[in-house]
């Protein structure tokens, strides 16, 4: 390999570009001397809310973070027992499957489709038994899952979902947006993902009584009378006198989830530019697909099912070429720092192992894309030449191979 190769900048999976816009509203938060939450915060959660059609948004510290409130926050509203079962796709990234085993309940994998990675809903049904209480259906990589299905089956069996869509946001599954299908939404806007604040994450609702006890989840469980510190401002007498004296109780077991008016800056300023960054995706994702046609016999390209938008915060691959190791070809494109990761491999996590044992062999969808997927990126931070790369990247690989 060259120098010049080997001197090339990291064509990274994502990255954070901190614009003027946000650096101004930064400076706005900290001209303010206002950290916790407040009107930036407010102005996030509430335009969220409306780009995915739900009534509410809580602004969190993680999407991990956003993920255990909501199982939480529906066990204490439905009042389900520890050790009651969530099923959960088979291949996603562990906090999926992590925040059912923080709440006491019990993961159950259900294998994916081949084309998108969603959750199979075909396989849902079989996995259902008495103590099985919600779904969790993930939105991998900025593709919706088949939801007109997982809606039907939680319907007949009275469960509950949570869409798990940390990594996709702003687009909609036969006209409805991602995260506004269910009684909860997560969203994720953690450094790579389609919004990224540094930490953060997001859930969504439009139930009056379930957004109440998320607010109070995030903040240790706190009375919901008071959980922001100008919760209080404008009352007088009796009103205020209520919350000085509930303002320090604690009803339920909760968390320190929150983040502050500066990451709530960041994500307004990406807000504003939301539609230009997605449509860069978009055109960078037709461009791989349309260099890496020719290699369509060794390698699946990623679909977009009908009724379906995409909002590609990576580009999916999986090696179907048996006379090829995906440890060379990984290695490959390492070596001239085009970064990779492994297509959210689960059951063969070796916490996951110890834990519930050898599974992979159960879920054949899950076990081929563990060996054999992985994606590059597809980030609106990409120039041309940098796709360009790519794309030569991987057929001077597969001319090599032969």
């Amino acid at each position: 390999m060259s120098k010049l190769v080997a001197a090339r900048p990291q064509i990274g999976i994502g990255g954070c570009r901190v614009s003027s816009r946000a650096k101004q509203l930064v400076m706005e938060v900290l001209d303010s001397n206002r950290l916790s939450a407040g009107p930036m915060i407010d102005r996030f959660e509430r335009e969220i809310a409306r780009l995915h059609d739900t009534r509410f948004g809580l602004f969190t510290n993680s999407g991990t973070s956003a993920l255990q409130i909501a199982l939480a926050a529906l066990k204490e509203r439905y009042g389900w027992r520890d050790g009651d079962e969530v099923l959960v796709p088979a291949v996603t990234f562990v906090a999926t499957s992590n925040v059912v085993l923080y709440n006491n309940l019990t993961p159950v994998f259900v294998d994916i489709e081949p084309e998108t990675f969603g959750i199979d809903p075909a396989q849902i049904e079989r996995h259902i038994t008495p103590r099985t209480r919600a779904i969790v259906p993930v939105h991998i990589g900025g593709h919706p899952c088949q939801m007109d299905s997982v809606l039907d089956t939680a319907s007949r069996h009275n469960l509950r979902i949570v869409e798990d869509s940390a990594e996709t946001m702003f687009v909609r599954y036969k006209g409805r947006p991602v995260g506004s299908m269910s009684d909860i939404g997560c969203f994720s806007t953690y450094v790579a993902h389609i919004i990224t604040t540094g930490v953060g994450g997001l859930c969504v609702t439009s139930d009056n009584e379930l957004i109440v006890v998320l607010k109070s989840l995030m903040n240790h469980g706190r009375d919901s009378i008071y959980t922001r510190i100008d919760d209080d401002a404008g009352k007088h007498g009796d009103a205020l006198f209520e919350i000085a004296d509930r303002r320090f109780s604690f009803i339920r077991f909760g968390f320190s989830y929150r983040c502050t008016e500066m990451e709530a800056a960041l994500g307004i300023a990406q807000l504003e530019t939301r539609d230009a960054d997605l449509a860069r995706r978009r055109e960078i994702a037709g461009r791989l697909s349309s260099g890496l046609m020719p290699l369509a016999e060794r390698l699946r390209l990623p679909q977009t099912k009908e009724g379906c938008e995409h909002a590609w915060m990576f580009y999916p691959l999986v090696l179907t070429d048996s006379t090829v190791q995906r440890a060379a070809l990984i290695q490959f494109l390492e070596d001239r720092q085009i970064e990779t990761r492994y297509l959210l491999p689960l059951l063969n996590q070796p916490a996951y192992v110890r834990r519930f044992g050898a599974l992979e062999d159960q879920y054949p969808i899950a076990r081929d894309v563990n060996r054999n997927g992985f994606y590059v990126g597809c980030h609106a931070g990409m120039t041309d030449e940098e796709v360009e790369f790519v794309v030569a990247t991987f057929h001077a690989f597969f001319r090599g191979a032969e």
